[in-house]
């Protein structure tokens, strides 16, 4: 069962200390509408909670972010209909990311287009996939599906299969967008295996990571200190290719013993502002952080 006291998602309780960029982008974040509107996928590994546009909106406000990219979530399949919602309350400063499959048309792609959608995501991550094969082909068939309209293709993965596709980013016409630091894991240091090639692909400019996350590679709560030199090592890489995100309202999609896929998961609880204020201590330059929270999201998503 769900802890009340995590039910919901958080809210920031640490104000931002420093100054932020006018048009400044949120990269990473979820909607969760009212499940009888729209209902879950019911193959989905995991249940969240409710996480509202409303709630969204306090977080921004609070952030003093003006724009926002709402990323289907999986626990909805390809039913991209919630994430919407939330596009449509914030109007022309959202963008979306959406799941598809092979049943969705060059129609419908072409109204999700209209609607503010500007790339696919492939989870393999919340799913456990980490047959490279799996990973080639279903990265291979996106990039089809994504070049001629020139929309990115997500990806939320382990390094270890990011090192498996690392040929097929490099040749790929469209860009490759990578959640969460990629995957790493903070404990096993820069030297971990996979982390040159995702190194190597940021300076390619052919791919984007996501210093979004870093709870999810890091145990070191609330400031998340062991992510410091690979954030500073990815944005030394090219400062051009990265991208910044809360990944609210952080979810918890791990399989937990005891807790069936149709259990409400409670939501991590994370000081969203006092995630944020680690910004500067992995970007010193103002100019650089401009590039993350701004011009990065302004190129890669059409604001």
């Amino acid at each position: 069962m769900t802890d009340k006291n995590n039910a919901r998602a958080a809210q920031p309780a640490t104000p931002i200390n420093f100054d932020m960029p006018a048009h400044a982008c949120d990269c990473h974040t979820h909607i969760h509408g009212d499940v009888e509107r729209f209902p879950f996928f019911a193959g989905r590994v995991y249940t969240p909670g409710p996480a509202s546009p409303e709630e969204m909106a306090a977080l921004h406000k609070a952030l003093h972010i003006e724009r926002v990219v709402i990323v289907t979530p999986s626990v909805y399949g390809t039913d991209n209909s919630s994430s919407l919602f939330g596009m449509r309350a914030r109007g022309a400063t959202a963008r979306g990311v959406a799941v598809i499959d092979d049943q969705t048309t060059e129609a419908q792609l072409d109204t999700m287009h209209g609607q503010g959608f500007r790339g696919i995501r492939i989870n393999m991550a919340t799913d456990g996939i980490n047959n490279p094969d799996v990973g080639r082909a279903r990265f291979t068939a996106a990039i089809e599906r994504m070049t001629a309209r020139g929309w990115h293709v997500q990806l939320y993965t382990t390094l270890a299969m990011i090192s498996a596709i690392k040929d097929l980013v490099l040749a790929s016409p469209v860009p490759a967008v990578l959640d969460h630091f990629g995957g790493l894991e903070a404990s096993l240091g820069l030297e971990q295996s996979g982390f040159a090639d995702l190194l190597a692909l940021v300076k390619s400019g052919k791919a984007y990571v996501k210093i979004s996350g870093a709870y999810r590679s890091s145990n070191l709560a609330p400031d998340y200190q062991d992510m410091v030199p690979y954030a500073r090592a990815l944005i030394a890489a090219n400062p051009d290719r990265i991208v910044w995100g809360t990944d609210w309202p952080h979810p918890d999609s791990a399989q937990v013993a005891g807790r069936k896929a149709t259990d409400v998961a409670p939501f991590h609880q994370i000081d969203d502002g006092r995630l944020l204020n680690q910004l500067p201590v992995w970007a010193p330059d103002a100019d650089v952080r401009r590039k993350i929270l701004v011009d990065n999201p302004a190129r890669l998503y059409g604001f």
